[in-house]
């Protein structure tokens, strides 16, 4: 499971480069046999354009968002990419300069502006970015290209043409959505976000849109908050990337990293500030679980904590006897795992890095378990009895319930991350088997299966490649949980034909299929396989 390969000739800096997109798709070379069942399209999202001009983009979350393509047709595939042109990528190009701050890189003022017209812009806010290049995924019958900020950006799926710019504002009280929303069966799509909440505190909102409309409208515009979770502390909201959702329940973990959110609105008016400048981690407060009911949604009060962990990806989230287990790619401590993402770090010689990650939080797949029935009285006692997890849940005196989890998978600065499940059939339910991106040092250079039951675990990798988030995609006729393949995009910078395609069988992580390219393509974060 941990990674058995080194990298000193630093090829995977490679995945930090500018490309160019394509004006029309091209054909990959195949080797092995393209499962017949699969007829859809791989679509990916990640930075494509890592300088404007002589300025470059200083963190990993900065670079333009450029949106991959592989399309399978009669056994043969196709790639493409384009960027998307957002107001943040068309600005840019235009005045070939940083226009638009973004998470890790400021945007200087337009050096033609005289003092006064550049003070004024101060006050009409700040413009916030539209750089949606983490994830994709539909709501109704359409596509979105999105990060966590509020501006959604429909993309069409076909031609990776950019149709619209949405801002959710216009619809529901968020201050963003994360680019990590759940997608119920019929469509139906759930997310979370921070908001404005009673008496100018800072709270959380769970925002439903419905699935596609009967009489063609826009699901966004009926999104409706289903439930607010409240802050830990009255102007800090936490960083949260994703939640956790069973069946019934609603699980949110609101971990030590704050915004500041004084600092953030003051951080616009001083030069040379940017979003990762208003973080903050709070060293005694811990972690906070929160849970609420999914309909009707209600806030269960109860304060549930835990030893500090920084939190990026929940994996899944199931009720089993009286309890909703958690389980996540958890980061030991307060510290906020994006300090170790700037692209000068990524690009370091393989010591550098390796240096680096030794001082970052440590990653470790974790299980949590939340009681549901709870009485004053048990105090002192572990009041989880499901039969197959040591992770405990103890009543404290002053009303806490204090969890420690159970660790799935745990090697040092080997982390399990980017992690799917076969979501389709259980998404919400018991499972068995969780698929990941193995990071090395935060290099991403093997792909992994871990069986969160017995945890035994499998590894898919070879020399100097560079995969990335690996996708389910069930066979049409499988029963069992794992029948199926993985789809991920791997970097191969010395080959012949540097990016490729590659189809593992599910099973045993043993290789299928490749489809390569003449081209080498920069790291991608998220997507979906659409059938």
């Amino acid at each position: 499971m941990v990674s058995r390969i080194e990298h000193p000739a630093g090829s995977y800096k490679k995945i930090f480069e500018t490309c160019e997109e394509l004006s029309e798709p091209i054909p990959a070379v195949i080797t092995g046999r393209i499962p017949s069942f699969l007829r859809g399209s791989l679509l990916r999202l990640g930075p494509g354009l890592f300088e404007v001009g002589d300025e470059p983009f200083y963190h990993l979350f900065d670079g333009q968002a450029l949106m991959h393509k592989f399309d399978f047709k009669n056994g043969q595939v196709t790639y493409f990419r384009k960027f998307i042109k957002t107001d943040a990528y068309v600005r840019a190009i235009t005045e070939k300069r940083v226009v638009i701050t973004e998470f890790g890189t400021f945007a200087y003022p337009d050096p033609c502006k005289n003092i006064f017209s550049r003070f004024f812009s101060y006050f009409k806010g700040v413009e916030v970015t539209d750089n949606c290049l983490v994830n994709v995924y539909p709501i109704g019958e359409d596509y979105y290209a999105v990060t966590e900020t509020n501006f959604i950006t429909k993309v069409d799926t076909d031609t990776l043409e950019t149709t619209k710019k949405v801002d959710l504002c216009n619809y529901v009280n968020v201050n963003g959505l994360t680019a990590h929303p759940h997608i119920e069966r019929d469509g139906t799509v759930y997310n979370i976000g921070n908001c404005m909440g009673k008496g100018a505190t800072l709270a959380y909102n769970i925002v439903r849109m419905p699935p596609a409309q009967k009489d063609k409208s826009d699901p966004i515009e009926k999104s409706k908050v289903v439930v607010q979770f409240p802050s830990a502390e009255r102007f800090k909201p936490s960083y949260v990337h994703s939640f956790g959702m069973s069946e019934n329940y609603f699980v949110f973990v609101e971990t030590p990293v704050k915004i500041n959110l004084l600092k953030f609105l003051s951080a616009w008016s001083i030069r040379g500030s940017n979003y990762m400048d208003c973080f903050e981690s709070n060293e005694t407060l811990g972690t906070w679980f929160h849970l609420a009911t999914k309909d009707p949604g209600e806030y269960i009060d109860h304060k549930f904590r835990a030893a500090a962990i920084g939190l990026f990806h929940h994996i899944n989230t199931y009720e089993d006897d009286g309890f909703v287990v958690v389980d996540v790619c958890a980061w030991k401590g307060f510290e906020f795992v994006y300090n170790y993402l700037w692209l000068a770090n990524l690009r370091a010689n393989w010591d550098e890095v390796k240096k680096a990650a030794m001082m970052a939080p440590q990653p470790e797949v974790r299980r949590y378990v939340i009681p549901l029935d709870i009485h004053k009285e048990e105090q002192g006692k572990n009041l989880v009895s499901l039969p197959y997890t040591t992770a405990t849940a103890v009543m404290h005196s002053d009303g806490t319930i204090w969890l420690e989890p159970e660790v799935l998978f745990s090697g040092p600065r080997q982390a399990l991350e980017f992690p799917q499940i076969n979501y389709e059939k259980y998404a919400g339910k018991n499972y068995t088997y969780a698929y990941g991106l193995g990071l090395n040092h935060f290099i991403p250079d093997r792909i992994v299966k871990l069986n969160v039951k017995t945890k035994e675990t499998w590894v898919w990798q070879e020399p100097d490649s560079y995969p990335s988030e690996p996708l389910f995609v069930q066979t049409p006729d499988g029963i069992d949980e794992d029948d199926g393949v993985l789809l991920t995009i791997v970097v191969a910078p010395g080959a012949q034909r540097p990016g490729y395609m590659l189809i593992l069988n599910a099973r045993d992580l043993s290789e299928i299929a490749r489809a390569e390219v003449d081209c080498t393509m920069p790291v991608t974060f998220h997507g979906m396989y659409k059938a």
